[in-house]
Protein backbone atom coordinates (compact mmCIF):
# COMPACT_ATOMS: atom_id res chain seq x y z
CA UNK A 1 0.00 0.00 0.00
CA UNK A 2 0.86 3.82 -0.71
CA UNK A 3 1.13 6.27 1.82
CA UNK A 4 -2.26 7.97 0.30
CA UNK A 5 -3.83 5.06 0.23
CA UNK A 6 -4.48 5.13 4.14
CA UNK A 7 -7.37 7.10 6.14
CA UNK A 8 -8.38 7.15 9.95
CA UNK A 9 -10.97 4.56 10.61
CA UNK A 10 -9.64 2.14 8.20
CA UNK A 11 -9.28 -1.88 9.24
CA UNK A 12 -6.62 -3.55 7.45
CA UNK A 13 -6.32 -7.37 6.88
CA UNK A 14 -3.33 -8.37 6.93
CA UNK A 15 -3.79 -12.19 7.30
CA UNK A 16 -3.71 -15.03 9.49
CA UNK A 17 -0.62 -18.13 10.49
CA UNK A 18 -0.50 -20.59 12.20
CA UNK A 19 1.49 -21.98 15.03
CA UNK A 20 2.48 -25.56 15.81
CA UNK A 21 4.91 -26.84 18.66
CA UNK A 22 8.01 -27.19 16.37
CA UNK A 23 7.91 -23.34 15.45
CA UNK A 24 7.36 -22.44 19.03
CA UNK A 25 10.25 -24.16 20.79
CA UNK A 26 12.37 -23.44 18.06
CA UNK A 27 11.80 -20.01 18.33
CA UNK A 28 12.00 -19.69 21.96
CA UNK A 29 15.05 -21.93 22.14
CA UNK A 30 16.52 -19.21 20.37
CA UNK A 31 15.29 -15.74 21.55
CA UNK A 32 13.17 -16.13 25.03
CA UNK A 33 14.20 -19.51 26.62
CA UNK A 34 12.23 -19.35 29.33
CA UNK A 35 10.32 -23.10 30.67
CA UNK A 36 7.21 -22.21 30.07
CA UNK A 37 7.96 -21.97 26.28
CA UNK A 38 11.03 -24.31 25.68
CA UNK A 39 9.56 -27.44 27.98
CA UNK A 40 6.31 -28.37 27.34
CA UNK A 41 6.33 -31.22 30.01
CA UNK A 42 7.62 -28.37 32.72
CA UNK A 43 4.61 -25.85 30.99
CA UNK A 44 2.21 -28.97 31.41
CA UNK A 45 2.06 -28.24 35.11
CA UNK A 46 2.65 -24.56 35.27
CA UNK A 47 0.45 -21.53 35.44
CA UNK A 48 -0.90 -21.63 32.03
CA UNK A 49 -1.40 -25.08 31.66
CA UNK A 50 0.63 -25.97 28.79
CA UNK A 51 3.41 -24.64 26.21
CA UNK A 52 2.51 -20.97 24.87
CA UNK A 53 4.44 -18.91 22.41
CA UNK A 54 6.70 -16.22 23.40
CA UNK A 55 5.23 -13.11 23.42
CA UNK A 56 8.24 -12.09 20.90
CA UNK A 57 7.25 -14.12 18.46
CA UNK A 58 3.69 -12.94 18.18
CA UNK A 59 4.90 -9.64 17.65
CA UNK A 60 7.35 -11.14 15.08
CA UNK A 61 4.21 -13.23 13.33
CA UNK A 62 2.35 -9.53 13.56
CA UNK A 63 5.08 -7.67 11.80
CA UNK A 64 5.57 -10.41 8.70
CA UNK A 65 2.47 -10.34 7.97
CA UNK A 66 2.05 -6.54 8.12
CA UNK A 67 4.86 -6.10 6.08
CA UNK A 68 3.82 -8.75 3.84
CA UNK A 69 0.23 -7.51 3.05
CA UNK A 70 0.87 -3.30 3.78
CA UNK A 71 4.37 -2.20 3.98
CA UNK A 72 5.96 -3.84 1.23
CA UNK A 73 5.31 -1.64 -1.97
CA UNK A 74 5.25 1.15 0.46
CA UNK A 75 7.70 4.09 0.95
CA UNK A 76 8.32 2.91 4.70
CA UNK A 77 11.32 3.84 6.53
CA UNK A 78 11.00 2.82 9.52
CA UNK A 79 9.44 3.34 13.21
CA UNK A 80 10.11 5.68 15.43
CA UNK A 81 9.20 3.46 18.11
CA UNK A 82 5.59 1.66 19.94
CA UNK A 83 3.24 3.66 21.68
CA UNK A 84 1.79 0.74 23.96
CA UNK A 85 2.89 -3.11 23.83
CA UNK A 86 0.07 -5.75 25.67
CA UNK A 87 -0.06 -9.34 25.86
CA UNK A 88 -3.66 -10.04 26.58
CA UNK A 89 -4.10 -14.06 26.30
CA UNK A 90 -1.44 -17.15 25.78
CA UNK A 91 -0.89 -18.32 22.21
CA UNK A 92 -0.61 -22.32 22.37
CA UNK A 93 0.07 -24.90 19.47
CA UNK A 94 -2.20 -25.22 17.20
CA UNK A 95 -3.30 -21.51 17.14
CA UNK A 96 -4.40 -19.55 14.27
CA UNK A 97 -3.20 -15.70 14.68
CA UNK A 98 -4.92 -12.86 12.71
CA UNK A 99 -3.32 -9.49 12.58
CA UNK A 100 -5.45 -6.58 12.01
CA UNK A 101 -4.40 -2.89 11.68
CA UNK A 102 -6.60 -0.03 12.56
CA UNK A 103 -6.02 3.27 11.20
CA UNK A 104 -5.97 6.10 13.95
CA UNK A 105 -4.41 9.25 12.77
CA UNK A 106 -2.26 9.50 9.31
CA UNK A 107 -0.67 13.47 8.25
CA UNK A 108 2.31 15.00 6.95
CA UNK A 109 5.03 15.77 9.52
CA UNK A 110 5.17 19.29 11.03
CA UNK A 111 8.99 19.63 10.53
CA UNK A 112 9.27 17.55 7.67
CA UNK A 113 6.29 17.62 5.38
CA UNK A 114 8.19 14.81 3.04
CA UNK A 115 7.53 12.60 5.83
CA UNK A 116 4.02 10.70 5.94
CA UNK A 117 3.35 9.71 9.61
CA UNK A 118 1.05 6.54 10.42
CA UNK A 119 -0.60 6.21 13.97
CA UNK A 120 -2.43 2.26 13.99
CA UNK A 121 -3.42 0.14 16.37
CA UNK A 122 -2.19 -4.02 15.70
CA UNK A 123 -4.69 -6.65 17.13
CA UNK A 124 -3.77 -10.68 16.87
CA UNK A 125 -6.69 -12.94 17.45
CA UNK A 126 -6.54 -16.61 18.11
CA UNK A 127 -8.67 -18.46 15.49
CA UNK A 128 -11.34 -18.36 18.72
CA UNK A 129 -11.81 -14.56 18.23
CA UNK A 130 -9.91 -13.90 21.53
CA UNK A 131 -7.24 -10.70 21.58
CA UNK A 132 -3.80 -11.99 22.10
CA UNK A 133 -2.12 -8.77 21.67
CA UNK A 134 -2.34 -5.85 20.55
CA UNK A 135 0.22 -2.50 20.22
CA UNK A 136 -0.12 0.76 18.78
CA UNK A 137 2.61 2.23 16.76
CA UNK A 138 3.73 5.17 14.75
CA UNK A 139 5.25 4.43 11.16
CA UNK A 140 6.86 6.80 9.06
CA UNK A 141 7.11 6.89 5.29
CA UNK A 142 9.60 9.31 2.98
CA UNK A 143 7.03 10.87 0.11
CA UNK A 144 9.92 11.60 -1.78
CA UNK A 145 10.61 7.48 -2.41
CA UNK A 146 9.19 5.09 -4.80
CA UNK A 147 7.81 2.33 -3.36
CA UNK A 148 10.01 -0.08 -1.66
CA UNK A 149 9.83 -4.57 -2.17
CA UNK A 150 11.68 -7.36 -2.06
CA UNK A 151 9.97 -9.34 1.28
CA UNK A 152 9.77 -12.79 0.50
CA UNK A 153 6.31 -13.84 0.34
CA UNK A 154 5.49 -16.45 2.98
CA UNK A 155 4.24 -19.88 1.48
CA UNK A 156 0.99 -19.75 0.01
CA UNK A 157 -0.45 -22.20 2.40
CA UNK A 158 0.47 -20.09 5.39
CA UNK A 159 -1.35 -16.78 4.72
CA UNK A 160 -4.70 -15.41 3.48
CA UNK A 161 -4.62 -12.47 1.24
CA UNK A 162 -5.02 -9.25 3.15
CA UNK A 163 -8.54 -7.22 2.73
CA UNK A 164 -9.34 -4.07 3.41
CA UNK A 165 -12.64 -2.79 5.04
CA UNK A 166 -13.56 1.06 6.24
CA UNK A 167 -14.80 -0.27 9.28
CA UNK A 168 -15.27 -3.50 11.16
CA UNK A 169 -13.71 -6.75 12.34
CA UNK A 170 -12.29 -6.22 16.15
CA UNK A 171 -12.69 -2.42 15.68
CA UNK A 172 -13.03 -1.05 19.63
CA UNK A 173 -10.74 -0.77 21.81
CA UNK A 174 -8.73 -3.36 24.29
CA UNK A 175 -8.23 -2.94 27.89
CA UNK A 176 -6.14 -0.03 28.30
CA UNK A 177 -6.11 0.85 24.54
CA UNK A 178 -7.33 3.58 22.32
CA UNK A 179 -10.37 3.33 20.26
CA UNK A 180 -9.58 2.40 16.50
CA UNK A 181 -11.14 5.50 14.95
CA UNK A 182 -10.05 7.58 17.68
CA UNK A 183 -8.75 11.07 16.06
CA UNK A 184 -5.63 11.78 18.28
CA UNK A 185 -4.16 15.30 18.34
CA UNK A 186 0.08 14.53 18.25
CA UNK A 187 3.05 16.43 18.04
CA UNK A 188 6.00 15.87 15.09
CA UNK A 189 6.83 11.99 15.74
CA UNK A 190 10.04 12.35 13.67
CA UNK A 191 12.97 11.18 14.86
CA UNK A 192 15.34 14.64 15.34
CA UNK A 193 18.80 14.41 12.71
CA UNK A 194 17.37 11.28 10.73
CA UNK A 195 14.94 13.68 9.03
Amino acid sequence: MRFADFHAGQVIDAGRYPLDEAEILSFARQWDPQWFHTDPAAAADGPYGGLIASGWQTCGVAMRLMVQAVLDGSETVGSPGLEQLHWYAPVRPGDTLQVQGHVLEVRRSASKPHIGVLRWRWTVLRQDGVLAMDLVATSLFDLRRGPQEGVAPLAPSLAVPAAITAQGGAAGAAPGGTPSGAAVASGDDTPPAAW
